[in-house]
């Protein structure tokens, strides 16, 4: 995701003189051939993030357009405030752009850890959110901010995720179909979508008809296109590796709460966790915890399933 998003950024930069790139002292190896291409419109501001984002808005505020990136957390949670009050109050073209989402920086702990961010930077006002599943999907969401003149989140796991879809994403605000299904609808958000593909694979082999859709916009979020995705489902799943408050889950659930007539939803994501308590370890090791592996979504989706007349 990461190599998708630098090389959709340094082609927009190529097309608009305008596009300037802020970090936060992270980014070696990748924003290199950036700085060298466009020396004048490339700031790493240091471990600074509450400064990158004034600093940011200043510029945005004088007529540009302003990317700003740093880890999962850092450009998000740090500097929150500044976020709302300089950004999004002042409706600044300022792109906040963070990579790790999740449990992707498993390793460094929950201080690098992004499982609240998205749901938190969706409540500020005028902000639109992002989370692709798929390079493919990193890429049309850079294209659409980099000429959008509104704030935006852009939210990214690591390197090395595959491509999830066929075929060219034509809108990155409407849901994604990746993998038909009319039974059982897995909606996902970001890069879990690969999970829920195994999972509904491993489902279909026993006699489920499970399609998997991908909603990379979060805000706004396009309700009516959920529905009309879901609207022969017997089952809607969410899935995202996020909290379940405020995520993803929290988005469809209201969608359908004022609905007569609606399908069971199952919530998978992300429980509270107790204070205190501090995870660690591989990704694959976080996620079986959380209950988001490929086994425990299976498990989950079939308690489900025997609670339903068949």
């Amino acid at each position: 995701m990461r190599t998708a998003f630098v090389e959709s950024l340094s082609q927009a930069a190529s097309e608009n003189p305008d596009i300037w790139l802020l970090c936060g002292d992270v980014g070696f190896s990748v924003f290199e051939p950036f700085a060298t291409k466009f020396p004048e419109r490339y700031i790493n501001v240091g471990i600074a993030e509450q400064n990158m984002v004034g600093i940011a808005t200043g510029i945005a505020l004088s007529g540009k357009t302003v990317f700003i990136y740093s880890i999962g957390n850092f450009p998000t949670l740090r500097c929150i405030e500044q976020v709302r009050n300089d950004v999004c109050h002042h409706g600044a073209d300022v792109k906040i752009v963070a990579v790790g989402a999740g449990y992707a920086y498993s390793t460094q702990g929950y201080t690098h850890h992004a499982i609240e961010d998205a749901a938190i930077v969706a409540m500020l006002p005028g902000i639109e959110v992002f989370a692709p599943c798929d390079p493919q999907e990193v890429r049309a969401a850079t294209r659409l901010i980099a000429s959008s003149r509104k704030p935006s989140y852009l939210r990214l796991s690591r390197v090395g995720e595959p491509n999830l879809g066929s075929g060219a994403v034509t809108d990155i605000r409407k849901p994604r179909v990746l993998r038909d299904g009319r039974d059982i609808v897995i909606l996902t958000s970001g890069s879990i979508a690969s999970q829920a593909l195994v999972a509904a694979e491993m489902l279909e082999k026993r006699g489920e008809d499970v399609g998997v859709v991908n909603i990379s916009c979060l805000k706004p979020f396009d309700a009516t296109s959920v529905r009309d995705v879901t609207h022969r489902a017997t089952l809607v799943v969410t899935l995202e590796e996020h909290s379940l408050c405020g995520g993803l889950f929290s988005k469809v659930a209201t969608t359908f709460a004022g609905e007569a007539r609606r399908p069971p939803i199952v919530g998978i994501g992300i429980e509270e966790q107790e204070s205190g308590t501090s995870y660690g370890g591989s990704r694959e090791a976080l996620l079986d915890a959380a209950g988001l592996s490929v086994d425990a979504i299976i498990a989950r989706i079939e308690r489900e399933l025997r609670k339903r007349p068949r």
